[in-house]
């Protein structure tokens, strides 16, 4: 049976049901919008860069602007040929008597930025035999925790869920995932540690198949995208994946953390050749200024960004909202 192209917002439409005792008291739900400006900080000073303030004040653009725009957008992490579309696409706009001011700027920008990152809605697919997933990513980018939260989040609503413990090479990725699978109510399939990932991933997989599981989310063990062994294995994780089911994984996400700036860039190109990524979860996007990545990794690769992790809560991992985004990233305070 083939898979169901869900949009992944719909999974994140129900309220995160009693939070685990040890998780601090979500507050009340809000959009990407409001909780990236709450974590962020608001006020006056701009997410992305302390320069956009700058560039949004004047009543006038001039020849100036667009040199401190590019260097902004630069500086956040946009990229080079990301930053180019929209200087240019911006000085279109200005000759055309759409932009004229800063803050008919600001407007125009996180516009623009919205459009570029999201050409189409994100979903996933949902109804499979069972749907697989395949988490990957270096160590510390927040990667079982991410599948801790995406296990919870499917399980409050109503997907039977199990989690294979595939990174055998870290004692504390198995522990930090069992006490998720308790948390969430999910199945946790894992082997002594050191054994074979590749074993796991079809342990993992049969098992969903034999429990009538919906959701089978396979960890894998962190590695630098320059290990070419363990990137080797990935790829035997993939082709086992692939072996009870062609079509599987019917997903393989990115977890990539916002802090890593370009070398962000340089791991998605390198995953994506050996585990062909459907989209990149990026985390640790509070309190920093280098939220230009996700436009640069969807410049390059075309591989949208489905989810953003912006603090510890449950509530924290969201779907990710390009319009919601842009604004908490780019449009003034107050807008």
């Amino acid at each position: 049976m083939d898979p169901e192209l869900i949009p992944w917002a719909e999974l994140f439409e129900l309220p995160i049901g009693e939070a685990a005792p040890d998780e601090v008291e979500a507050p009340k739900r809000q959009g990407l919008f409001g909780r990236l400006r709450d974590k962020l900080g608001g006020g006056a000073q701009q997410a992305i860069s302390p320069q956009l303030a700058a560039i949004y004040a004047p009543k006038l653009v001039t020849e100036d602007t667009w040199d401190d725009l590019e260097e902004a957008l630069i500086m956040a992490d946009c990229g080079m040929e990301a930053t180019d579309q929209l200087v240019d696409h911006l000085r279109q706009e200005a000759r055309e008597g759409r932009v004229t001011s800063g803050a008919t700027l600001a407007q125009g920008l996180w516009r623009e930025v919205a459009r570029l990152m999201a050409p189409e809605p994100v979903r996933i697919p949902l109804g499979g035999e069972p749907t697989v997933i395949l988490v990957i990513g270096v160590n510390g980018s927040g990667k079982t925790t991410t599948i801790g939260k995406l296990a919870y989040r499917l399980t409050e609503l109503g997907q039977k869920v199990v989690i294979g413990a595939g990174d055998t090479f870290r004692a504390a990725a198995g522990e930090q995932l069992e006490v998720w699978a308790k948390r969430s109510g999910a199945q946790l399939i894992r082997q002594a540690p050191g054994a074979d990932p590749g074993a796991v991933t079809y342990d993992a997989i049969a098992a969903g198949r034999a429990r009538g599981a919906d959701v089978v989310i396979i960890d894998t063990a962190g590695r630098l995208q320059t290990q070419k062994n363990l990137m080797e294995e990935l790829r035997k994780v993939a082709s086992v994946a692939g072996k009870l089911d062609p079509r599987a994984p019917h997903e393989t996400l990115l977890v990539l953390d916002a802090t890593t700036g370009q070398n962000g860039i340089s791991q998605a190109m390198l995953f994506n050749d050996v585990a062909k990524l459907t989209g990149v979860v990026l985390t640790k996007l509070d309190g920093i200024a280098k939220g230009g990545i996700v436009l640069s990794i969807q410049n390059q690769l075309g591989v949208p960004v489905k989810l953003v992790g912006v603090g510890e809560a449950l509530e924290d991992l969201q779907p990710f909202d390009a319009e919601g985004f842009a604004k908490a990233i780019f449009a003034p305070a107050g807008e």
